[in-house]
């Protein structure tokens, strides 16, 4: 895959997570993707990361398109993006592990192990290509 490719793809991708992030906060405060019966803390987590996340579909957009421009600024936003991509995935599987989100229905295994999947493994998928692009 050449180099060019590599960077439409993360470009792409990354404004396809975005836009996944936003949708999943319109889904939770308009459908109510919670669990039946959530822990006592559930809501005060959640409630917590509209705010971050917003700004991490923010950045992940601007990083996407001007990737898209072939600007150079794009990698670092990217960078930035992938660890704050990681970090999400990696808190929120340590929070649903520890509360029995995970258990509480296949819904909530299957949506909530998808979503922390991607998050990390995109997060370090990017990291790791754009590094390797860097040669650093």
């Amino acid at each position: 895959m050449d180099k060019e490719l590599n960077y439409r793809l993360i470009a792409s991708l990354q404004i396809v997570t975005a836009v996944g992030l936003i949708l999943y906060w319109l889904a939770f405060f308009t459908v109510s993707l919670a669990p039946l019966n959530p822990p006592d803390c559930y809501f005060a987590y959640e409630h917590a990361f509209p705010l971050p996340d917003g700004l991490l579909s923010a950045l992940l957009l601007i990083a996407g398109i001007i990737m898209m421009k072939n600007n150079p600024t794009a990698l670092k936003l990217s960078l930035v993006a992938a660890g704050g991509l990681m970090f999400l995935g990696l808190l929120d599987f340590s929070f649903n592990i520890q509360n029995g989100i995970y258990t509480a229905s296949t819904v909530d295994l299957v949506l909530n192990a998808l979503i922390n999947l991607w998050c990390f493994g995109f997060g370090l998928a990017m990291a790791i290509m754009i590094m390797r692009k860097k040669g650093a």
